[in-house]
């Protein structure tokens, strides 16, 4: 079952934005805990807590839980030339994310390199990030993919400020 949602990151990277879909009907929101950290909740529509992301202390790894704090798995940057490479491995998966060096848009992909979702950032130059998310997968959550999302968001906004921003980044 395909479903598509959209939500964004703040501009402080803290506070609470909601999750909605293309009716425009709130789904949940992110609580996107500390401008001094890059950890986020997701929460359904009740304001319950289903998945965490967030990088353990002095770590370049995005870990993701469920609310119990079981480690449903972590999201790590690959190295690649010309694109934009990651991965998000479970206990059962590995994911590969990938994008052309300058694009917006995100491939999902299983281990038979089956697309599972895909997401893009939809948002104006000087405005927060703001994604798009299609999952395709009825083996992810919607929330799941929403903690994989924000993650490698999280990732990339860690290399261009560790590269002085002038890498080029989306």
């Amino acid at each position: 079952m395909e479903k598509c949602v959209y939500f964004n990151d703040s501009f402080f990277s803290s506070g609470r934005t909601e999750i909605y879909n293309a009716s425009q009907e709130k789904l949940g929101e992110l609580d996107l805990k500390s401008a001094f950290s890059s950890s986020v909740n997701v929460e359904n529509e009740k304001g319950e807590i289903v998945v965490e992301g967030g990088f353990p202390f002095f770590s370049s790894r995005w870990i993701i839980t469920q609310a119990d704090g079981t480690e449903l798995g972590e999201v790590k940057s690959s190295f690649a030339f010309f694109s934009k490479r990651f991965r998000y491995s479970t206990n059962d998966h590995t994911y590969e994310i990938e994008s052309p060096a300058f694009s917006k848009e995100y491939t999902i992909l299983d281990d038979n390199k089956a697309e599972v979702a895909t997401f893009r950032k939809i948002n104006g130059f000087f405005q927060s990030a703001a994604f798009e998310l299609t999952n395709h997968s009825d083996v992810l959550r919607t929330e799941e993919l929403i903690a994989v999302v924000m993650g490698v968001n999280a990732i990339e906004k860690r290399n261009q400020s560790s590269a002085g921003g002038v890498n080029g980044g989306a």
